[in-house]
């Protein structure tokens, strides 16, 4: 599978298969816009991530860990399953992350 093929999905769309390991698959009513923001937010906290561990930052680490976790809970792959949530449930899910993580990203605080 190269970057731009679609992962395998369960048959019913939950997961996706990758190696032969089952993840949960993004919440599928994210406005692409939204699920573009979050997926950088998320790649940017697990650069952040790396970066914090290099540098033996413990404090840094758990900050951008924290990043990583409100992004996946925004994108459904973390937190209640998104097919467990109403619409109403599922928006203010992303919304209240997405809030969160452009608050948080280091790149607007230093702007």
């Amino acid at each position: 599978m190269n970057a731009r093929d679609e992962p395998q999905r369960t048959p019913d769309g939950h997961h996706i298969v990758i190696d032969g390991r089952k993840w949960r698959a993004t919440d599928p009513s994210l406005p692409e816009d939204v699920a573009a923001r979050l997926r950088h937010h998320l790649m940017a906290a697990r650069r952040a991530v790396r970066a914090a561990t290099t540098a033996d930052d413990a404090s840094a680490e758990r900050s951008a860990r924290a990043r990583v976790r409100h992004a996946k809970i925004a994108l459904g792959e973390r937190g209640t399953p998104w097919w467990e949530q109403s619409p109403d449930q599922r928006r203010r899910r992303w919304e209240e992350h997405l809030a969160k993580l452009d608050a948080d990203a280091p790149d607007q605080r230093d702007g």
